[in-house]
């Protein structure tokens, strides 16, 4: 079905008010198209099948349905009653981000179970209770194996990007997941792209679905501008780091891991910040680089094609191509890093000369309308007008600029440093002068001996066993010395305690006399020379 341009408001769509006021909350009152076609008909519990690019708002078109369903009940240790297959484990903990303050709204759990996180606390969540689990296909289905995960009450199932994780091979652990959903549920799956493979899984698994579908020519993707840059392989890397100096939060794709932290090697010693992202970094790694990037400490991120669907990040206003998209489907992922929501933004892509007729077909495969640039020695105005790419005279002084702030940082730092110092120094100089007239009183017998005795430090007087002298034992007060080990009165304070007789504290029985405390004591004992060896 097309979709109304006349948009109501979620409250029209048939969501509880709590819901709404927390949309409001959140600066979000009025449903894209998506959302207001398909949200109607999840919430009636019909089967939906959704196609839309990224960015389109899908995320909230079945999340805000499936917790509204679900709200009500709770879930039973290891059993959820909603789950949402997702192919990544970004988009995974994106979508759970997403709906969580939702979820709250319900008082309901909402778990993410994927590689490269800790199993177990996924398995102790899963023993608590979870109502809706949004999972990657290998996680889950190794959570099933172990019998921690039990899909047998699962209501509401629910694929995301169905056609990346057809793309990424794990349409065998979907179906295999989805022959455990009891029969009879909702089922809603979102897709950009209806292939074979998608259309096979909506025969088998959804029942009499409504279709909802965003017209990629319509919509957010008319705020977005197409440009293909002909460089020169001299030029190439200068024109790339113009761009990415460029005022604004920028992702820039590159075919390889190494390729990727090459250029962003590149990038930084140039005086552009920049962080890289793929799939060779551990999952840690990887969210602390999103987590610079979302918050703004970074603003450009250079990424493989892990970063090519999946990543929901808000204000991207230019997505780069430092190596073209290796399909059509490709660059549209990829370019739909931007322009998301409403917004514009701009796609660009640098293309060498030998590029350009396999770019060219690629676009017209896309149904993308690029405009052509051809960039002629380095920096141009026009190059400026396109992406924002700023000259390398700009980057030179920015960065000479960041480097007189570093240095007048470290002087601060260093002056701090050099003023506590020289304040040691006047205490150190203070003390020496006192310890050298004292000295030179001890020589000239000003002080005497007995004086200089008196002025000693003493262990009790520094608060601990690190003095620098002791007194005389015989003049200690509160301790024993040990003269006074035989003694009455020493042996009268451990009468009764361990006292030695000639009979064995446990059975009564005589001791040993040859045997350690014999009747003979210690003075019975050879000493260790005389001692057979």
């Amino acid at each position: 079905m097309s979709l109304n341009t006349d948009m109501p408001s979620f409250t029209d769509l048939g969501l509880p008010q709590r819901v709404v006021d927390a949309l409001a909350e959140r600066g979000v009152t009025t449903p894209f198209p998506i959302q207001a076609a398909s949200i109607p008909d999840a919430l009636s519990g019909r089967d939906i099948l959704g196609r839309g690019r990224t960015g389109s708002g899908k995320t909230l078109s079945f999340g805000l349905p499936l917790l509204t369903r679900l709200n009500g009940k709770r879930s039973k240790a290891r059993k959820p009653r909603g789950i949402v297959l997702v192919p990544t484990r970004e988009l995974a903990m994106q979508v759970a981000e997403s709906l969580e303050p939702y979820g709250n709204v319900f008082n309901l759990d909402i778990k993410v179970v994927c590689g490269g996180t800790s199993m177990q606390r996924q398995i102790f969540a899963l023993q608590r209770g979870v109502d809706v689990l949004v999972a990657t296909p290998g996680r889950l289905r190794d959570l099933m194996a172990r019998g921690v995960a039990d899909l047998s009450e699962v209501e509401i199932a629910v694929l995301d990007e169905a056609d990346q994780m057809a793309d990424m091979g794990f349409l065998p652990e979907v179906t295999e997941i989805l022959d455990q959903v009891p029969a009879g549920g909702q089922r809603m799956l979102f897709s950009a792209t209806l292939e074979n493979e998608i259309d096979t899984l909506v025969k088998r698994y959804l029942n009499d679905p409504v279709t909802h579908e965003v017209d990629p020519s319509a919509g957010a993707v008319t705020t977005m501008e197409h440009h293909v840059l002909v460089v020169k392989p001299g030029d190439k890397a200068a024109v790339t780091a113009m761009v990415a100096a460029r005022t604004g939060r920028t992702i820039a794709f590159v075919r390889t891991q190494l390729g990727c932290e090459r250029v962003v090697e590149e990038l930084n010693a140039g005086g552009v910040r920049a962080l890289a992202l793929h799939g060779g970094m551990n999952q840690a790694a990887r969210t602390k680089t999103l987590a610079d990037f979302k918050d703004g400490r970074v603003p450009l991120l250079v990424a493989t094609g892990v970063a090519a669907r999946g990543i929901h990040v808000d204000g991207v206003d230019m997505v780069l191509h430092i190596d073209p998209a290796g399909t059509a489907k490709d660059y549209l992922h990829r370019a739909g890093r931007t322009a998301r929501a409403g917004e514009s933004g701009t796609v660009a892509t640098l293309v060498l000369p030998h590029q350009r007729r396999g770019m060219f077909k690629l676009l017209e495969e896309a149904g993308v309308d690029a405009v052509r640039h051809r960039v002629e020695g380095a920096f141009t105005p026009e190059l400026t007008k396109i992406t924002g790419a700023r000259s390398i005279a700009d980057m030179r002084a920015d960065a000479a600029t960041r480097a007189v702030e570093d240095a007048e940082s470290e002087i601060v730092a260093l002056t701090r440093k050099l003023q506590a110092a020289e304040d040691r120094l006047i205490d150190l100089q203070d003390r020496a002068r006192r310890a050298a007239e004292y000295a030179e009183g001890v020589r000239n017998g000003t002080i005497t001996p007995e004086v200089e005795r008196e002025h000693r430090p003493h262990r009790s007087s520094q608060g601990g066993k690190g003095g620098w002298d002791r007194k005389p034992r015989e003049q200690r007060t509160g301790g024993r010395s040990y003269g006074d080990r035989g003694s009455s009165s020493y042996s009268g304070e451990r009468s009764g305690y361990g006292k030695r007789d000639d009979r064995h504290p446990r059975d009564g029985h005589p001791r040993s006399s040859g045997g350690y405390r014999g009747q003979g004591g210690r003075k019975d004992r050879p000493s260790y020379n005389d001692r057979a060896r």
